[in-house]
């Protein structure tokens, strides 16, 4: 099930309305993207670089997107944050208790979005099989 669907909650789509990407899905704080850089692992892919760290005595998944000014000018960096939130909303969540930093590259911006979906599920996918191991 879609986490940020659940309770009908994070999902408002339909005619003129927008689809969100709740605050409680979301890393915020400039202490946790520090600790997930510096205490987390990483996951490679040609267009973008994924950082996670296990999360103690919590649940659910939080998503953070990091975009340096050397990608680009504003209106490139929003919309490389864009890409990526609509491609993590479209995935949905994943059960674990984890905070994720997505780090795109530079080729983002001109990425099929349809190979941005497919790095961020297999993202997913080794977030969540790293999960279960201890």
């Amino acid at each position: 099930m879609n986490a940020l669907v659940a309770n009908g909650s994070g999902d408002l789509s339909g005619p003129g309305k927008r689809s969100k990407f709740p605050r409680s899905v979301r890393l915020l704080r400039h202490a946790d993207f520090e600790r997930v850089y510096k205490q987390g692992r990483r996951h490679f892919a040609s267009h973008l670089t994924v950082f996670y760290l296990p999360r103690q005595k919590a649940e659910g998944v939080r998503v953070g997107f990091t975009v340096g000014k050397v990608l680009g000018g504003a209106v490139r960096r929003n919309r490389m944050k864009r890409r990526l939130r609509e491609a993590v909303r479209l995935h949905g969540m994943i059960p674990a208790a984890m905070d994720v930093v997505i780090n795109p590259k530079k080729s983002l911006l001109t990425a099929a979005f349809v190979d941005v979906q497919r790095e961020i599920r297999r993202a997913f996918e080794v977030i969540e099989k790293s999960a279960g191991k201890p």
